[in-house]
């Protein structure tokens, strides 16, 4: 039997954060969009699976960069 591994703590995996739904449509007022205009993320994808996400969530991701020291990414969860 394979154990499992905990992808999310790999150091090539950026941090993924389940936004509340206040939290999501602040993002969404800030940048004047919805959510259809945000890129997709599958619900099945295993950097998310743990956090149990529904569709239509947002998901932020927490990416380390060389210029700006940390930067954020917005997806919407999908069914995929």
């Amino acid at each position: 039997m394979k154990d499992k591994i905990d992808i999310t703590s790999h150091v090539l995996v950026p941090e993924h954060i389940l936004l509340t739904k206040e939290e999501g449509i602040k993002v969404l007022s800030k940048y004047n969009i919805n959510p259809n205009q945000l890129p997709r993320i599958s619900r099945k994808d295993p950097a998310i699976s743990h956090l149990d996400p529904k569709v239509g969530d947002i998901i932020k991701i927490t990416r380390k960069s060389p210029t700006a020291s940390k930067s954020a990414y917005y997806r919407v969860v999908i069914y995929d």
